[in-house]
């Protein structure tokens, strides 16, 4: 069997982390969602500030997962 060429194992080390990623960032975006869902239904009257919380943290969801995907593409062309 013939060995990997480093490039590549760099562009399949991307792939995987850069699937990675958006699968955790999403997750992470589908379970705030869905708590803010509850805690909207379940206490009407906090929807305000419920909602501000939400928009935060998801914000930072996807920071952190935009910088885990900066990492990988750097990974894949370096």
């Amino acid at each position: 069997m013939e060995a990997l060429n480093p490039s590549a194992l760099a562009y399949l080390a991307a792939g995987i982390g850069a699937g990675l990623a958006i699968i955790g960032g999403g997750a992470g975006i589908g379970r705030l969602a869905a708590s803010a869902m509850d805690g909207i239904a379940r206490q009407p009257q906090a929807a305000a500030n419920i909602q501000t919380a939400m928009v935060i943290a998801a914000g930072l969801i996807e920071g952190a997962t935009l910088f885990a995907l900066v990492i990988c593409i750097i990974l894949a062309f370096k």
